[in-house]
């Protein structure tokens, strides 16, 4: 796919650039906090978030499908990310990040970007809801300052050992919470411009610093001091091994980082006016994504709160998405040392209001008091994204939601016996015609309204058969409210027209749509059905298939299903 910047800054000037310099300072500041805190809660070193916001903010601002995307380290990720660190380690998070890359790349290249978008909502919305109560509940030990406790994958056995260890709380870690919890509520109230998550920050380190130092545990005692510099290319290595070990959690890194950064492109098309290209957009954080690990940082994607922010602070192109992440670079190069004092407390309240934030609570509550089977799915999807693991519960999700559609599908699918209506002036068929003393004994007409697909092709075919046991000598087809028929589709039909053929009948088909007809053309059903038996109106039909009768079993007759079986049935 050709890439062009033409169009996106047409017509840019100085003034424009004022804007971009505003919003991408403010998203810069916001940006910072979040970097770190993404970081630390999967698993890694903070100024690997930091890393993460410069590189993959400059080039999924250049070369993404949204003109207001900013992108860096996103809380979805959190728990995906944390299990890979436990399971593989950093290194091996950095080759998957690179896979994902690779894969991002291809679909963006293949135009796959509007498949993602066929995701059920109840699965998007069950796993969003799972991965906030992660992130909520793995803070809970940073904010109560609780000590010695050890990290598992597994939710419950996370939970167990912050009831083992609650007696360890250190309450200063709790005020220090508290203070930055209040500040990121109050701030937004009265200076609605500064971040509150960066006040809160701020306003809680000094606290801790003056009041209680060494009271506290801070990212320089867990993780070391933060380096003021970006590390050196390094690109991490990789063999058949590693890369089979680790094609799953690449795929769900680039399902989620697609899922993510196209559900913010709509987001930004919403509050701008905007239109995103979304394949576009994954092949820009495909490159992302493959550039990333060469500077040590984690997989991004698109931010939905940042990118939101961006517009509103009156973004003009996608240069402000590159100076909030040159505004981030320049603060790790000169204020790096002093963000090695900032408490992990400080940070445990920002994560929680991202999880509270990002959890769609409203539409969750919204689709399970609908009480459907969709609200089965989101329910079944949210437990086991909180219980299991993000890919075993979007695999169940999809399976249920498939299910539910071929359910429903197959409901929908009508068949029945018609016969023409004379009181109607263009004698179209009708089901009420057909009864006990008018149904001819020769000629079946079955309109078929409804997917013709694997889901109900059994039942279609067992219906026409099951009805038709007396062997008439003709069957009609109507198929006009036909759309769509599959490979199974077209084999149930196929297996009736052999049953008709090898009893001496002969199927009629009337009023095929383009996408049938083409199915029965690629598999020469057509042929063996006969193009002389194929007709664009059903009445055509009719008149053919009168020709086939048998005369001797007409006379006599009373059924008088058609116009013509007066004459047929009384000759002289």
């Amino acid at each position: 796919m050709k890439i062009s910047f033409r169009g996106r800054f047409q017509g840019y000037n100085g003034k424009k650039f004022q804007k971009d310099l505003i919003s991408g300072l403010i998203v810069g500041i916001v940006a910072i906090p979040l970097g770190m805190a993404f970081a630390i809660a999967s698993g890694v070193k903070p100024q690997y978030g930091l890393y993460t916001t410069i590189v993959a903010g400059i080039l999924i601002s250049l070369f993404g499908g949204s003109k207001f995307q900013i992108g860096g380290p996103t809380g979805a990720f959190i728990p995906i990310l944390f299990a890979i660190v436990m399971q593989y380690g950093y290194e091996n998070l950095l080759i998957a990040g690179f896979m994902a890359g690779v894969i991002l790349l291809f679909m963006g290249i293949f135009k796959l970007g509007s498949v993602i978008k066929f995701i059920p909502r109840p699965v998007t919305i069950g796993f969003t809801a799972g991965i906030a109560v992660t992130i909520f509940t793995g803070q809970i030990a940073n904010f109560l300052g609780l000590r010695n406790l050890q990290k598992h994958q597994d939710f419950l056995a996370n939970m167990k050992e912050i009831g083992i260890h609650i007696s360890t709380i250190n309450m200063y870690s709790v005020v220090t919470a508290l203070i930055c919890l209040v500040l990121i509520f109050i701030t937004p109230r009265l200076l609605p411009k500064i971040p509150g998550s960066l006040v809160g920050l701020l306003v809680s380190t000094v606290t801790a610093a003056i009041f209680y130092p060494d009271m506290v545990a801070t990212i320089g005692s867990t993780y070391g001091a933060i380096p003021n510099s970006l590390p050196s290319i390094h690109f991490p290595p990789l063999s058949i091994e590693n890369m089979q070990s680790l094609i799953k959690p690449a795929l769900v890194i680039a399902m989620l980082g697609g899922i993510e950064s196209l559900l913010s492109a709509v987001v930004a098309d919403g509050i701008a006016g905007t239109r995103h290209n979304s394949n576009r957009e994954l092949i820009g954080q495909g490159i992302a994504n493959m550039i990333n690990p060469l500077f040590g940082g984690i997989p991004a994607t698109g931010a939905i709160a940042r990118t939101a922010t961006n517009i509103k602070n009156g973004a003009e192109s996608p240069f402000s998405g590159v100076i909030h992440a040159i505004v981030v670079l320049l603060v790790l190069f000169f204020f790096a040392p002093y963000a090695s004092n900032i408490p992990l407390a400080s940070m445990a309240p920002i994560l929680m209001v991202v999880a509270w934030n990002m959890s769609e609570r409203r539409e969750f509550a919204h689709v399970l008091k609908t009480r459907t089977a969709e609200s089965f799915v989101l329910f079944i999807t949210f437990l086991l994204t909180v219980l299991t693991d993000l890919t075993t519960a979007v695999e169940v999700g999809l399976i249920l939601s498939g299910i539910i559609f071929v359910k429903h599908m197959s409901k929908l699918l009508i068949t029945a016996k018609v016969l023409p209506d004379p009181s109607d002036k263009n004698e179209k068929v009708s089901e009420h015609m057909v009864h006990e003393q008018h149904n001819c004994p020769q000629i079946s007409i079955y309109t078929v309204e409804g997917a013709l697909f694997f889901g109900v092709a059994n039942m279609f075919e067992k219906t026409i058969l099951d009805e038709i046991n007396y062997k008439p000598k003709v069957l009609i087809l109507k198929m006009g409210n036909v759309p769509y028929v599959d490979t199974t589709g077209e084999a149930n039909l196929s297996s009736i027209v052999k049953h008709f053929k090898k009893h001496g009948g002969t199927v009629i088909i009337s009023e095929i749509q383009s996408q049938p007809r083409l199915m029965l053309q690629k598999t020469k059903l057509d042929e063996f059905i006969g193009q002389e038996n194929i007709f664009e109106k059903t009445g055509d039909a009719v008149s053919y298939s009168l020709t086939k009768l048998n005369q001797a079993q007409c006379l006599g007759c009373k059924h008088f299903a058609f116009r013509e079986c007066q004459q047929l049935s009384n000759p002289i």
